[in-house]
């Protein structure tokens, strides 16, 4: 009986097209692997949920993936705008995948669906600090999704989740939780979570957490209009990338 070749991060850049992967030089053969696999299942999971193809996780190719490389203490994973990189510690990224990904997504967004807003400049940040947006049906999605997440239903007001992170930086003496790229990406948490399939190295915690006991992640009404928000959008984008597809192919 011959044995299966396992998963390597060499068959997760050939699927997703991946501009590059980066494997830390303490990550032994074994831990890598497993990673790897962990990361494929995580990545077509997300895939499934957002009902686009390939090149959507890889943002056109664009991002990069680090695994067991540098960090910060106490920092499980962390997305670098200057590089398009999404990295991922060892041995204590899971669960972050998501939210981390948002990130890149929410920078690539950034010049994409707003004039003007720099090399580093997010989606998220761009709206809230009313941008010029540029007129397409999906940025107004988008920007749909951005309000959902940020605003009281009649826009008068900050949302709930937006003052609980206010709320939760007053605490900390830190400003964090409130900026609109972090807010936004813990919302994508939540969509991501609620959605199926399941998947723990992708996302976990906004349901049962601290941070969720503390209002950090969407609850009840909020947390149903935000994923009904970014569920629209996604699967229009996602449409939208199969069309161009089917047209070059």
């Amino acid at each position: 009986m011959t044995a299966l070749t396992p998963m390597s991060f060499v068959t997760v850049r050939r699927r997703f097209d991946f501009r590059g992967i980066e494997v830390g030089r303490w990550v032994t053969p074994q831990e890598r692997d497993r990673a790897a696999g962990r990361f494929y299942e995580a990545l077509c999971d997300l895939m499934t949920i957002l009902r686009g193809p390939e090149q959507l996780i890889s943002l056109r190719s664009t991002l990069g993936l680090q695994y067991g490389i540098g960090g910060r203490p106490g920092v499980a994973a962390h997305y670098i705008p200057p590089t398009r990189q999404l990295a991922l510690a060892k041995n204590a990224g899971a669960g972050s995948l998501a939210h981390e990904w948002f990130h890149a997504f929410d920078h690539y967004m950034g010049n994409k669906a707003f004039r003007d807003l720099g090399k580093f400049g997010f989606a998220s940040s761009g709206w809230l600090d009313s941008a010029d947006r540029k007129a397409h049906p999906l940025n107004e999605k988008l920007s749909k999704c951005f309000e959902s997440i940020l605003l009281t239903p009649d826009g008068a007001d900050p949302s709930p989740l937006f003052v609980s992170s206010q709320k939760a930086d007053e605490r900390l003496k830190v400003l964090y939780y409130a900026r609109p790229e972090e807010i936004c990406a813990r919302a994508f948490e939540a969509f991501i979570e609620d959605s199926q399939p399941r998947n723990s190295f992708l996302v976990s915690g906004t349901v049962y957490s601290d941070e969720a006991k503390a209002g950090l992640y969407p609850a009840d009404d909020h947390r149903r209009r935000i994923n009904e928000d970014f569920q629209a959008y996604f699967e229009a984008l996602g449409a939208a990338l199969y069309r161009e597809q089917a047209k070059v192919g």
